[in-house]
């Protein structure tokens, strides 16, 4: 069988996850394997797509390779999309899966986007698989590649792929904003930074007329940046070289802009529209360079909120992606208009007006799992990384973020105490139907002395 891998990964062949196919290779001997480095030679491609046309055209499967970044897929991988839907390469009814490493920081969103895309494609897709960065170097990881490996083959000789049916059948008309308010000369409220972070297209009419009606309506002052417009000099190259001193070895000056022109701002509106699951790579390519800030959620507290324009409510990982920047950011998600609505103008204004309350009440919420779970990992991460992630293990330290459960040894003691208490069966009769009354004991107090001058 022929099988083609897609190596997603800026670091070409010195990329960890290609280890494994390579792995598998060597395991595999009676299928061909055939690797393309396009995260390497995605600015080659761009120029020279068709080289791959025969390639694509010829293979049985596909299997697109890369490590997690920013929640997807690196922007690299992200542009060979796009590219690979653009030169309508017909690659419908064959076979693609995926696999990833990471340290299983949202694995799961980056997995759909591929899954979505395939499918998009016509390509048969069978479940891929997310392993640990140093899984290959554990015989267990090196069986889980095998099994991984004999799951497809089982799927492909037997036809058993997987069919989104809702995806197939639907089909819907792009709807087009249409501008409801005109210009007014009442003067804006300049005493907070409010920025508008775009990656409009200049025929990008609806998401553009979007934009314009939010200003008007916002009472506060806005600065726009169209990130379309900067000059990347390239997609972040997982190189780490940013690690120690917190500056991208691209010399296009993007670390200085970002700490100054972005993330300094009161609060931030994303505007984009829906392209692959996600929006034009131009996004993402800025999603990767911000790793010049590593792990640090360095806009803790800002409120956000987002204009979208496409299908919002079909997209269901995009909405799990959205809540969890969010949610791991620590920002205070406000809003999120789209104008797949039959009201989006109403809730333009409500984006408004929840944006100004949230700023001039200085909002927050606490982290639901999609940001305690995430940070969870990077504090793990963090703390065995510490000799070389300088920057993120001393934000660490100082925003208390290292909360290791060993760590509470008053904890651990008390509860040692109340277990063996409730282990004598004379003070299990005397405690009988009475535990909860002690457990809400402490919650009781803080009712007894609530007013809002003791929480002030």
């Amino acid at each position: 069988m022929n099988i083609l891998v897609i190596n997603g990964s800026p670091k070409g062949n010195n990329s960890i996850t290609l280890q494994t196919l390579l792995f598998l290779e060597k395991v595999f001997t009676e299928h061909k394997f055939l690797f393309l480095n396009v995260g390497q030679k995605i600015k080659y491609y761009e120029k020279n797509f068709n080289e791959i046309k025969e390639e694509l055209e010829k293979t049985d499967v596909i299997i697109f390779s890369y490590p997690v970044y920013t929640f997807l897929v690196p922007y690299q991988l992200h542009r060979f999309i796009e590219l690979l839907k653009e030169n309508n390469i017909n690659i419908k009814n064959k076979f693609a899966t995926q696999f990833s490493t990471s340290k299983h920081f949202y694995d799961i969103t980056a997995h759909k986007f591929i899954e979505e895309n395939c499918l998009d494609l016509g390509l048969k897709y069978i479940r891929g698989l997310s392993a640990d960065m140093e899984d290959l170097m554990k015989k267990e990881g090196q069986e889980d590649a095998i099994n991984f490996f004999n799951y497809l083959i089982f799927c492909i000789n037997n036809n058993l792929n997987y069919i989104n049916a809702s995806n197939k059948a639907y089909t819907k008309e792009k709807i087009i904003y249409n501008r409801k308010y005109t210009n007014n000369s009442k003067e804006k409220d300049t005493s907070k930074d409010v920025l508008i972070l775009t990656n409009c297209a200049k025929n990008d009419e609806s998401l553009r007329n979007m934009i314009e009606d939010f200003k008007i309506i916002f009472p506060y002052k806005t600065r726009e940046i169209n990130i379309r417009e900067y000059n990347f000099h390239g997609g972040c190259l997982g190189c780490f070289g940013c690690a120690i001193t917190g500056k991208c070895v691209y010399k296009d000056g993007f670390d200085d802009f970002l700490r100054n022109e972005i993330q300094k701002a009161d609060s931030i509106i994303y505007a984009f529209t829906i392209e692959n699951h996600y929006t034009h790579s131009s996004f993402k390519i800025y999603d990767d360079r911000q790793f010049c800030n590593g792990h640090r959620t360095v806009t803790e507290g800002m409120p956000i909120g987002y204009i979208i324009s496409g299908d919002y409510e079909r997209e269901y990982n995009l909405q799990t992606l959205i809540e969890s920047r969010s949610e791991v950011g620590g920002n205070f998600l406000t809003h999120i208009v789209y104008d797949y609505n039959d009201d989006t103008c109403n809730e333009l204004s409500k984006l408004s007006s929840i944006m100004k309350y949230a700023m001039d009440n200085k909002c927050t919420r606490p982290k639901n799992f999609y940001g305690v779970g995430g940070m969870k990992i990077f504090r793990d991460l963090i703390y065995i990384m510490q000799g070389l992630m300088k920057e993120d293990h001393k934000y660490y330290k100082k925003h208390h973020i290292y909360d290791f459960p060993q760590k509470q040894r008053m904890k651990m003691l008390q509860m040692k105490l109340v277990g063996a208490l409730i282990s004598i069966p004379s003070m299990q009769k005397k405690m009988k139907n009475k535990m909860n009354e002690y457990i809400l004991m402490p919650y009781k107090k803080v009712i007894d002395n609530a007013n809002m001058k003791n929480i002030k």
